[in-house]
């Protein structure tokens, strides 16, 4: 079944079980990205990322380019933005790793991150909680405690996804009343 990438403009194969990982190594394989290139990627307004990166929300682009690490954080949070308020988002992917303008504190790259939460939503009805533990399986804890913070992030970012799809349906609901 093709879906959209959460947080992004772009759509994936999810019938097989790295369709998203597959994308996301495409859109890097030839280096790092320009600010309108992940733009384009993101929906978002380049002014939107570059006040993103003053904030402290992701470490800033290194010779104007962003890597896949910092896109994946951005669309982490694209996706968020639609359910939870920006300072929730910056409280929970600062909860997992740390300071979010500092990839040296990271208890998990986000470019990891967002795949695993790719697989958690893309898995059948009722088998979010396997996909989860297939994904945590090969974590290894930077400290202890840290796996347990990565799943209810993970939990979390879930059931923001699952509220932001509900929403989207509940307005295409309202959008196809009658007009009377």
């Amino acid at each position: 079944m093709r879906r959209d990438l959460p947080g992004s403009t772009l759509g994936f194969e999810d019938t097989y079980p790295q369709g998203a990982e597959t994308l996301m190594a495409a859109l890097f394989a030839g280096g790092d990205l320009m600010l309108s290139q992940v733009s384009h990627i993101s929906g978002l307004e380049p002014y939107v990322i570059q006040n993103w990166v003053a904030r402290g929300f992701l470490p800033p682009p290194v010779s104007k380019k962003y890597s896949r690490r910092q896109l994946s954080r951005i669309l982490i949070v694209h996706m968020l933005k639609g359910v939870l308020p920006l300072e929730s988002i910056v409280s929970l992917l600062s909860y997992v790793n740390g300071h979010l303008d500092d990839v040296s504190d990271d208890t998990v790259d986000d470019s990891r991150l967002y795949i695993w939460l790719i697989e958690c939503i893309s898995a059948p009805p009722g088998g979010e909680e396997e996909a989860l533990g297939r994904c945590l399986a090969e974590y290894q804890e930077p400290f202890p405690g840290a796996r347990r913070r990565l799943e209810q992030v993970l939990r979390i970012m879930m059931t923001a996804y699952a509220a932001a799809e509900l929403k989207k349906k509940a307005q295409s609901m309202i959008d196809g009343l009658d007009a009377k």
